[in-house]
């Protein structure tokens, strides 16, 4: 007879397979830290290939999105992106470096759906003009374009914001070069390091009105404005800089976006620079 006493099974302990256990409410969940129905986002520059992605994946958490841009045309094969997944989105034209544009914008996407929730300030331009070659047109150009837009857009937006007493997220697109200045981009490092700092100062100003202001900072994509650029000298000091070892993907800023537009999943994020690069900026010897 083996009097040994039995020898205790490894591993973790299971649930007895036949207890009647609730399942794993997941995709609820996420559809409650995440979920933007009935919000409303304006995204300024939302013609473009990064906003425009952003744009899309808002539009799937279930807000009313409203691109704003120059080219009707582009903005339409958006929309239809955005209604083959049962989304809703319009095209509003704009302006940036116009007030009163801005202000259309506004009421259009106040006629359209009701009120406006999130915004985001995606507009942009570059040039790779060395220092020497910058003329004070070009420098004066790429200012107002980069950044001060993004202050009119938040005096336009924030006043609305302010007046109802809405809850609101604005997302300003930064950009890599804003933190660390990067050769052959020499006025658009200096605009968008300016966007960073507006963002902190505005978010520190309206945080006591729910309103919360963060940049997005973008890595290296492919985008419109940055093909000038990029040349293949470029791109191989680029991929040697960049832990991952390669661009990003439009969609990849899709996560940082929610989460920063999110008001229960980001409801105390604001001033924060939202990093989204690869590794890039963490890059040494």
């Amino acid at each position: 007879m083996d009097c040994r006493k039995p020898r205790k099974k490894s591993g973790l302990a299971r649930p007895d397979s036949k207890a009647t256990l609730p399942a794993m409410q997941t995709t609820a969940y996420l559809k409650q830290l995440f979920d933007l129905s009935g919000k409303t986002a304006v995204v300024i520059g939302g013609t473009g290939e990064l906003c425009g992605t952003m744009a899309v994946g808002l539009a799937r958490a279930g807000a009313n999105v409203v691109l704003a841009g120059r080219i009707k045309e582009k903005a339409d094969k958006r929309i239809e992106e955005i209604e083959s997944h049962g989304g809703k989105a319009a095209f509003a034209p704009v302006d940036v470096t116009s007030r009163q544009s801005l202000q259309d914008l506004l009421k259009a996407s106040l006629d359209t759906y009701g009120g406006v929730d999130i915004l985001i300030n995606g507009a942009g331009v570059n040039s790779p003009s060395p220092f020497f070659e910058v003329t004070e047109e070009e420098f004066q150009r790429i200012l107002d374009t980069n950044l001060t837009a993004v202050f009119r857009a938040c005096q336009v937006f924030g006043k609305y914001f302010i007046d109802e007493t809405r809850p609101a997220s604005i997302i300003n697109l930064g950009s890599i070069s804003g933190l660390n200045p990067l050769s052959r981009v020499f006025t658009y490092s200096a605009s968008k390091a300016a966007v960073h700092n507006l963002s902190r100062n505005l978010a520190r100003e309206w945080a006591d009105s729910d309103i919360r202001v963060n940049t997005l900072v973008p890595g290296f994509f492919p985008a419109e404005q940055n093909r000038k650029v990029l040349d293949e000298s470029r791109v191989l000091d680029i991929l040697r800089q960049t832990p991952a070892s390669r661009f990003g993907n439009a969609d990849e800023l899709i996560g940082a976006t929610l989460l920063l537009a999110s008001p229960k999943a980001g409801s105390f994020i604001t001033g924060i620079e939202m990093i989204v690069d690869g590794g890039f900026h963490a890059m040494s010897i």
